[in-house]
């Protein structure tokens, strides 16, 4: 508190006291506090598996007949069935030129199935996560420095 006399000289023009008041200020600071650590690692694991499949297979069969038949015209490619016929013909020179059909050649599709298990392995990737105990910052370090986060390159 002020004097008496200090109040008298804070008076102001008008002659009336003034009194002064007392202001509080405050001031806010911020701390980044670690409250714990994490770590993250990927951990690849195999398991067998069995496959069980049919698998289709196709072969083709060829069959040549001897035909020695006179044409008059080429012969187109047919498919009778499963079977794609193929005429091959030969000039023949005669008095006239005429077409011999020499042989057919026939390739016939045959499909069949079997069944194939094999053992396989197969990978997936799982994630372990650690948390890992508060360490104190050591003598002398900032709060700051060791809230910076640690990079980890493992992989399993």
């Amino acid at each position: 508190m002020r004097s008496r006399t200090e109040a008298d000289r804070a008076a102001d023009k008008t002659g009336e006291p003034v009194l002064p008041l007392l202001a509080e200020e405050t001031a806010v600071s911020k701390q980044v506090v670690e409250t714990g650590r994490v770590q993250v690692t990927r951990v690849t694991r195999e398991r067998e598996q069995l496959i069980d499949e049919l698998l289709a297979h196709q072969t083709v069969e060829i069959e040549r007949t001897p035909m020695a038949r006179h044409v008059e015209a080429m012969p187109a490619i047919r498919e009778e069935g499963d079977t794609v016929v193929i005429p091959i013909v030969e000039e023949v020179l005669v008095i006239e030129r005429r077409l011999l059909l020499k042989e057919e050649i026939r390739v016939r599709r045959v499909r069949s199935t079997e069944r194939h298990q094999e053992s396989v392995i197969l990978r997936h990737h799982e994630a372990v996560v650690t948390r890992l105990p508060v360490e104190p910052p050591a003598a002398g370090e900032s709060p700051e420095a060791s809230a910076q986060p640690q990079q980890s390159n493992q992989e399993g």
